[in-house]
């Protein structure tokens, strides 16, 4: 069976494909943080662009973007926030979610086009970025609450991790991250 795999604008995401990403998420993660929600999945940042695996009419994956200015150190760059990374249990080590993160970094360099894409994930999954082509980096974040929205600071240490986009990442400035909005 064959998996395809889509780019989708938030804006364009039908009903049926609204309702497919969220028994994907729903099944993953409904017990622990309650129903999915496309404008604010678990009161992260939304995606502005979903890289969606298709298998048999069923959605098996997504990795989803969102472009924004942050500030890192003293300057403005442009970076597509990366999220929501996660493929179904029946679609699992074949090598999907590899896949996804590649076709999302292509789309930063093309259809959403940012300088870098950055990330924050939890310590288990950092081998796996590392494998798709992101380096992890030691900063600072600022940013707002998921959970509340107030103003948050992480200390360097927590995984942050950023691709080459548009730009490579010798260009990446030095400095903590703001991210001047909810993370992905």
């Amino acid at each position: 069976m064959a998996t395809r795999i889509v780019l989708v604008g938030h804006d364009a995401l039908t009903p049926s494909r609204t309702a497919g990403l969220r028994a994907l998420f729903d099944a993953e993660y409904l017990d622990e943080y309650g129903a999915w929600d496309p404008d604010q999945p678990y009161g992260y940042a939304p995606a502005e662009l979903h890289v969606i695996a298709v298998t048999e009419g069923r959605i098996v994956g997504h990795v989803g973007t969102q472009r924004r200015l942050v500030g890192v150190g003293d300057r403005d760059v442009l970076v597509a926030g990366t999220g929501g990374v996660l493929v179904d249990p029946t679609s699992r080590g074949v090598g999907l979610a590899t896949r996804l993160v590649h076709v999302a970094q292509e789309a930063m360099r093309t259809t959403a086009p940012a300088d870098f894409g950055l990330l924050g994930c939890r310590e288990a999954v950092v081998p796996f970025y590392l494998r798709a082509g992101w380096t992890r980096i030691r900063v600072a974040e600022r940013g707002l609450s998921r959970l509340d929205g107030s103003a948050t600071e992480r200390p360097a240490g927590p995984p942050v991790l950023i691709a080459a986009a548009r730009s490579p990442l010798a260009e990446w400035p030095e400095g903590d991250i703001d991210l001047r909005g909810r993370p992905w």
